[in-house]
């Protein structure tokens, strides 16, 4: 997937936010945490702007494109 959300986990992490939080306050359900960890899903609109909200933050922030070296 061309776009990482290695960024995101950082922020998360600097700002405090655990797994377990970040469920409790329903940023970002479950299904959704597994597959931008595991890098096979991404995160719709409405999340990007909710979490922009809470972090305090812009969508360059939390994720970032990388060019898919195999389609070239």
């Amino acid at each position: 997937m061309p776009i990482i959300y290695d960024k995101l986990f950082d922020l998360l992490k600097s700002k405090g936010y655990t797994t377990y939080k970040i469920r409790q306050e329903k940023l970002i359900g479950q299904g959704t945490l597994t597959a931008i960890k595991n890098g096979t899903g991404g995160l719709d609109a409405k999340t990007i702007g909710r979490l922009c909200e809470v972090l305090d933050c812009q969508p360059g922030d939390i994720m970032e494109y990388v060019k898919d070296e195999k389609k070239d």
